[in-house]
């Protein structure tokens, strides 16, 4: 790389779990700390409770990000999910949905790369949740009406997408 024969210095970033929790911490979120590397937390949403997950990567410098939701996706609709699925990343600009197969839940996630920074910012922080929780909010009700309502994956999507004014 070009970059590697500019400046042979290594840049360690330091671990950001613990202003991951700190964060959780001050603004009154539950959270559980299972390792020097990860932690979770759970916020409530309109449509559902979240499972936000951050894990530390050091090897790749990265922090991950994953906002889970209950909403088991039985086989016989795993074809019509993963489709949902497809035209649900064509709609974001950052992260994406996944399955976690061993479970049959949706997940967002991200991951922040922080090669040569010191270490992640409270507002990067924020934008993970902020982001991560904006866009389960916004496309669950597809994926529930491809698991639960029957619909193909064309229907749910266009139904998520519509901006409704005002509340009823």
């Amino acid at each position: 790389m070009a970059t590697a024969a500019l400046d042979e210095r290594k840049t360690t970033t330091s671990n950001p779990i613990e202003l991951v929790e700190q964060i959780a911490g001050a603004q009154g979120w539950p959270f559980e700390r299972s390792s020097d590397d990860e932690v979770s937390m759970e916020l409530s949403g309109r449509w559902a409770d979240y499972r936000l997950f951050f894990s530390w990567i050091d090897d790749l410098n990265a922090l991950h990000f994953a906002c889970a939701f209950e909403l088991t996706v039985p086989d016989h609709r795993r074809s019509a999910f993963n489709d949902t699925l497809a035209r649900v990343n064509e709609q974001l600009a950052v992260g994406h949905f996944d399955l976690w197969a061993d479970r049959g839940l949706p997940v967002f996630r991200h991951s922040a790369l922080l090669r040569g920074v010191s270490s992640v910012s409270v507002e990067q922080v924020e934008d993970l949740v902020e982001i991560g929780l904006l866009e389960c909010e916004r496309f669950y009700p597809a994926f529930h009406y491809v698991v639960w309502g029957g619909k193909t994956p064309e229907e749910a999507v266009d139904a998520a997408m519509i901006e409704t004014v005002g509340e009823a």
